[in-house]
């Protein structure tokens, strides 16, 4: 018999988060608090929708779990078939990678006087219950691929903008940059606000 999934742990993050922006506070201020947010969230693997976990053999998938009503943030799962990666690209917004299951390479990247691109150190590795953060000012150029070519990974990505509408760029091994928008692999988003199905007795 399978166990109801816990929605109240996405619930309470998105109630976080939005708590903490309404202080509006400066980004290493907010990067400092979300982080915590997101690890508690992505420490426990049971409220994640089945449908939203789900890979497609051709490329990885960025599925929609709540977007703020004033475009403040966003919340993405990202879901890394075997051996899957994205193209070099950036974000133009703040943003916390915190991984939820299987584990990811992110391979930052910075620009030389001349205008290419070059791995900036070295991979790093995130496994279940890390988080890093993303951001134009600590780094926002990267590649990122799942870390496994036999199992699916899949992370949570939040964002300080309805990512899926943000026009972002890709790079070419040269620093050329192809302007892109992501959008979104799903059509419909999860029901977590349904709280006839919980046990509400005090």
């Amino acid at each position: 018999m399978s166990h109801p999934l816990r929605t109240e742990r996405l619930r309470h993050f998105i109630d976080s988060l939005a708590g903490l922006l309404d202080r509006q506070p400066d980004e290493a201020t907010l990067l400092r608090h979300a982080q915590p947010l997101l690890a508690d969230l992505v420490s426990h693997d049971d409220w994640l929708p089945g449908d939203l976990a789900r890979p497609d053999p051709q490329r990885y998938q960025q599925y929609l779990l709540h977007c703020d009503s004033r475009q403040r943030f966003s919340v993405v799962s990202f879901v890394w078939g075997p051996g899957q990666r994205t193209p070099v690209h950036d974000h133009r917004v703040w943003g916390l990678i915190g991984m939820l299951r299987g584990a990811e390479d992110s391979q930052g990247f910075v620009r030389e006087p001349a205008g290419g691109l070059r791995p900036d150190g070295p991979a790093i590795r995130l496994s279940p219950g890390q988080v890093e953060a993303v951001s134009p000012q600590v780094g926002d150029i990267h590649q990122v691929s799942n870390a496994y070519t036999d199992q699916v990974s899949v992370s949570i990505h939040v964002y300080g903008a309805n990512i899926g509408a943000v026009r972002r760029a890709v790079y070419s091994e040269d620093g050329t940059e192809k302007p892109f928008i992501s959008g979104y692999s799903n059509l419909h988003l999860p029901n977590i606000w349904d709280l006839s199905k919980e046990n509400l007795a005090p």
